[in-house]
């Protein structure tokens, strides 16, 4: 028993008997960004990535750009969002070959693009962690997972409400695992279910069809909305937009450089 007692001893006293947390990679370990409503931003998905924009939050493609952008833009003082594609599938992604053809349904309208069958997590959970392992390896703050809102849309499949609320928790729970904010894209039905599972949410055209209130749950949960308009004026959109907290801009479709904030 004494050299027992001795041994428990030793170990306290030369922090052995601590176990070490296990290491997740560089993203684990840091708190996660929490954007703040109202802060400027830039969302550019196609052309020539213009670093330039003084604004402290950019938003780009996840697939097309390196390390070393996601570098050079964090030097530049912004935090940097992985857009990527959960809900729908792209024949021009590099592992667009790894979903099999029974979780590919009809076109989202988009070239190229076909919804996905989100009931199949069996199938998607590992296809979209290891996007998410992408994002945090290339050093990204947050993603947005796009084409959230299939069960709204005629897909091929028949989605429900229930199914998508928990395809958009699992990537929420995903991305929290990597240590990387995510936004809730669209899906503005939901918000009220959604709104403790995501940091941000990114909106586009509220103010076209008259549902920019509708965000306001994220507004008082202390949370961006990042917000686009493509075909109405900023003299109609921003008032509002200002009022509610939104960061809002005006953006063509293609999401090229050109943005003009409210």
């Amino acid at each position: 028993m004494r050299r027992v007692l001795l041994l428990v001893l030793l170990l306290l006293a030369t922090g052995c008997a601590t176990t070490p947390e296990p290491d997740h990679g560089p993203s684990a370990s840091r708190a996660r960004w929490q954007p703040r409503p109202g802060l400027a931003w830039q969302w550019q998905l196609s052309g020539r990535l213009d670093p330039a924009v003084d604004v402290p939050v950019y938003d780009i493609d996840g697939f097309d750009h390196p390390k070393s952008t996601i570098e050079d833009l964090h030097r530049r003082g912004r935090k940097v969002i992985c857009y990527l594609s959960t809900g729908a599938w792209e024949d021009f992604r590099p592992d667009a070959a790894e979903f099999p053809r029974s979780v590919l349904g009809r076109s989202n309208g988009w070239r190229g693009e076909r919804w996905l069958d989100i009931r199949r997590t069996d199938v998607l959970e590992p296809l979209m962690a290891e996007r998410l392992d992408m994002c945090r390896a290339k050093g990204f703050d947050a993603v947005e997972p796009d084409n959230m809102d299939g069960y709204l849309n005629r897909t091929g499949f028949p989605l429900t409400a229930a199914d998508q609320l928990r395809y958009n928790r699992l990537i929420a729970r995903l991305a929290h695992a990597r240590g990387l904010t995510v936004g809730l894209k669209n899906d503005l039905p939901q918000i009220p279910q959604l709104v403790r599972d995501f940091d941000f949410a990114v909106n586009e055209q509220c103010a076209q069809y008259d549902e920019c209130a509708e965000l306001t749950p994220f507004i008082r949960a202390g949370k961006a909305v990042f917000h686009v308009e493509y075909e109405l004026s900023t003299g109609r959109f921003c008032p509002q937009s200002r009022t509610l907290g939104l960061s809002s801009m005006l953006k063509k479709y293609e999401l090229g450089a050109w943005r003009r904030p409210c």
